[in-house]
C-alpha cells in the first residue's frame, strides 16, 4: 500500500507541476528571441522587456482571481477555463502585428497561466499538511522548477528552425496539452461543503484576514520579495549575457539553464532534510545566502569580472530562492486550511506584482552594466531580510514573552 501511495503521489506532484510549470515557460520561453523581437517591431529593448511585465502583472492578477474562484468553485472547472484562454492569448500572442497589441495578450497570456499556478498549490494545500506539505510542495517544486532550466533551451531550439512566432505557438501547443490533462486526469480536491462564498465581499473579507495575519503576511513578503528579485534576474540577464558578454542565444540559454539547477538543489534539500530540520532555519539560511550572493554579483558587475565570476552567485543567489520559496509556503499555508486558495493566491502574486516593478529597471543604465542587475538583487535580499524579522520573529518574540509570563 505504501508502495502505491507512493506512485500516486509522485504522479500527483509531475501532473501539477506540469501546471506550475506554465508560469516559467511563459516567462522564459522567448527570452532568447528579446534582440530579434527588439529589431522585428523596430522599438527599444525596454519596451520588449515591458511585454515581460505586462505578463508578470497578468500572473499576479490573474492569480487573486483565480484563487478566489477555486475556493468557491472548486479546482478542476477554474483551471479548465483558464487554460482555454491561454491557448487563445498565445495564439495572438503570436500573431501580433505591433509591440502594442503583443503587450496586452501577453497580459491576457499571463492571467490565464496564473490558474496553474495557485490551483496547483491549492491542490496541494488540500491534500496535505505540515510536514507533508513540505516534503511534496518540494516534490512539485522538483518538477515546476525545471520550467526554468528547460524553457530557454526549448526556447532556443525553437528559435533554431524558425523565428519568436514559432515559440507562441508552442506555448499554445502546451495549454492544449494542459487543457486535456485538466479534463481527463485531474479530479476535484474540494469537496462543496469546503467551498466557500463566491461573492466579492467575502473575497475581501478573506483577503483582509490574511494580510492582517502578521506571520502569513511576513512569510508571504520574504518570500515574495526574494522572488521579485529573480525576475530581475530573468529581465536582465538575455542583454547581459547576450550584449555584454558575447553569448549567443544558445550558450545563454545553457547558462540560464544552469542557474535553474541551482533552483531544483535548493527546494529538495529542504524536502529532503524537512524531518530533520526546520523551515524556519532553512527559511533563515536562505535569506542570508541570498545578500551574500548579491553582494558577490554587485562587486563582479563593478569591476566588470569575467563571465563566469558573474554566474558563480548568480548560481547561489537562485539556489538560496529555492530554499527560501519551499521553506516559506508551508510556513504561510500552516492554518489556511479553509482559505487555501485565497492564501496560495496572495503567495503567488506578490513575487510577480513586485517583479512587474523591478524587472524593467535593470535596464534603466543601459545595456552595457550589470550593476542594476545587482543594486536590485542586494535590495531584495535586504528587504526580504527585513520584512521576516520585523513581521516574523517580532511576533514570535511577542508571544514567546507573553507565555513566560503567563507561568
Amino acid at each position: 500500500m505504501t508502495n502505491n501511495n507512493n506512485r500516486h503521489e509522485v504522479r500527483l506532484a509531475l501532473l501539477l507541476g506540469l501546471f506550475s510549470t506554465l508560469g516559467p515557460f511563459t516567462i522564459d520561453m522567448y527570452l532568447p528571441a528579446f534582440p530579434e523581437m527588439a529589431e522585428q517591431f523596430n522599438t527599444t529593448p525596454s519596451l520588449i522587456q515591458f511585454s515581460l511585465t505586462a505578463c508578470l502583472l497578468g500572473l499576479g492578477v490573474g492569480q487573486l482571481v483565480t484563487g478566489a474562484l477555486s475556493d468557491g468553485y472548486g479546482r478542476r472547472n477554474p483551471l479548465l477555463i483558464f487554460m482555454a484562454v491561454y491557448v487563445a492569448s498565445s495564439l495572438a500572442c503570436a500573431f501580433s502585428p505591433n509591440i502594442g497589441l503583443l503587450i496586452v495578450f501577453r497580459f491576457m497570456q499571463g492571467f490565464a497561466a496564473s490558474a496553474g499556478i495557485v490551483i496547483s498549490r491549492a491542490i496541494a494545500r488540500d491534500l496535505y499538511s505540515g510536514k507533508d506539505l513540505t516534503k511534496f510542495f518540494s516534490l512539485l517544486l522538483l518538477v515546476s522548477n525545471l520550467g526554468p532550466l528547460t524553457a530557454p533551451v526549448a526556447g532556443s531550439g525553437v528559435l533554431s528552425f524558425t523565428t519568436w512566432i514559432g515559440v507562441f505557438i508552442t506555448l499554445a501547443l502546451l495549454g492544449t496539452y494542459l487543457f486535456i490533462m485538466t479534463k481527463w486526469r485531474l479530479q476535484e480536491t474540494l469537496p462543496s461543503e469546503r467551498r466557500s462564498p463566491t461573492n466579492f465581499g467575502h473575497q475581501l473579507r478573506a483577503y483582509n484576514l490574511l494580510l492582517r495575519d502578521r506571520q502569513f503576511l511576513g512569510y508571504m513578503l520574504a518570500q515574495g520579495i526574494m522572488i521579485a528579485g529573480v525576475f530581475a534576474y530573468v529581465s536582465g540577464t538575455p542583454f547581459i549575457y547576450q550584449n555584454i558578454y558575447g553569448a549567443s542565444p544558445t550558450v545563454f540559454a545553457l547558462l540560464f539553464g544552469s542557474n535553474g539547477i541551482s533552483l531544483i538543489i535548493g527546494s529538495q534539500i529542504v524536502g529532503r532534510m524537512s524531518h530533520r530540520v526546520s523551515e524556519r532555519t532553512f527559511l533563515h539560511f536562505g535569506l542570508w545566502l541570498a545578500l551574500v550572493a548579491s553582494a558577490a554579483v554587485i562587486i563582479v558587475a563593478v569591476v566588470n569580472g569575467p563571465l563566469f565570476t558573474l554566474v558563480i552567485p548568480l548560481f547561489f543567489f537562485v539556489a538560496a530562492i529555492g530554499i527560501t520559496s519551499t521553506a516559506a509556503f508551508p510556513l504561510a499555508m500552516e492554518g489556511q486550511a479553509r482559505m487555501a486558495g485565497s492564501a496560495a493566491a496572495l503567495l503567488g502574486v506578490v513575487p510577480f506584482l513586485l517583479g512587474a516593478v523591478v524587472a524593467p529597471l535593470v535596464g534603466i543604465a543601459g545595456e552595457d552594466t550589470a550593476v542594476p542587475l545587482g543594486v536590485i538583487l542586494l535590495c531584495a535580499s535586504a528587504a526580504a531580510i527585513l520584512a521576516y524579522f520585523l513581521l516574523v520573529k517580532s511576533q514570535q518574540g511577542s508571544s514567546q514573552n507573553a507565555a513566560n509570563e503567563s507561568k
